[in-house]
């Protein structure tokens, strides 16, 4: 094994050390999704039943408790309830908006090393194949092929390294930018039911103050 990453030069090694890159990438991804992988209509009915009861404080309590983006897009919505649906839906998208860069961290870069892996492979193989060609062309026709070995095995080599870092590098890739496209999705779709929910429990919870207080304003007429 280390006589062929020997044979491949220093290209083989800048492959190498791309493939250790988008494999460090590729890990943290797949932890971040997971840790933020929850049930979002379990997580949307529970903090709706708290809203629609009035407990906001509880229904913020749920969404620490959750950490998503949808939770963090429902805490947004809860903490500006007290302004107009207008403005709500604007703040919810800025938020939504600010979702982006920690769900596309890094994806960009494992996009970059799909695409140069190849390249780097195929400059390997140029260079090598150039060294090959100038040592026929210093001695003209070589008896012992072992002199030529060396430029052909890093044409080779070089070209296999960089498809084998390109080939996972491009399926996580396009894995995970689908995957935030998907979230990215469904933030933007419940944009509108965030501001109705939020809405209904202000409602409700006004309905239940005027009640009240009317309640009151009879017990006192009354005695």
């Amino acid at each position: 094994m280390l006589d062929f990453i020997v044979k491949g030069g220093i290209i083989l090694w800048i492959i190498m050390a791309l493939s250790v890159v988008g494999l460090a990438i590729i890990i943290e991804r797949v932890l971040y999704f997971r840790s933020i992988k929850t049930d979002e209509d379990k997580l949307f009915q529970r903090v709706k039943a708290s809203v629609e009861k009035g407990h906001f404080d509880e229904a913020l309590s749920i969404c620490d408790n959750n950490e998503s983006p949808l939770s963090a897009l429902i805490k947004v919505g809860i903490e500006y309830r007290a302004y107009p649906e207008s403005a709500q839906k604007e703040v919810l998208k800025d938020a939504a908006a600010q979702e982006v860069p920690r769900l596309e961290r890094n994806v960009s870069a494992l996009g970059t090393i799909a695409h140069i892996a190849p390249l780097l492979g195929l400059l390997g193989t140029v260079t090598g194949t150039m060294k090959a060609f100038g040592v026929l062309g210093r001695f003209g026709s070589v008896a012992d092929p072992s002199i030529l070995a060396k430029g052909v095995s890093e044409a080779l080599i070089t070209t296999v390294g960089g498809i084998v870092v390109a080939v996972p590098a491009v399926i996580f890739y396009n894995l995970l930018v689908t995957k935030v496209n998907m979230i990215l999705l469904k933030m933007e779709n419940q944009v509108t039911a965030l501001v109705m929910m939020i809405n209904s429990g202000k409602r409700r919870g006004l309905a239940s103050a005027a009640a009240a207080v009317k309640e009151e304003a009879g017990r006192g007429a009354g005695a």
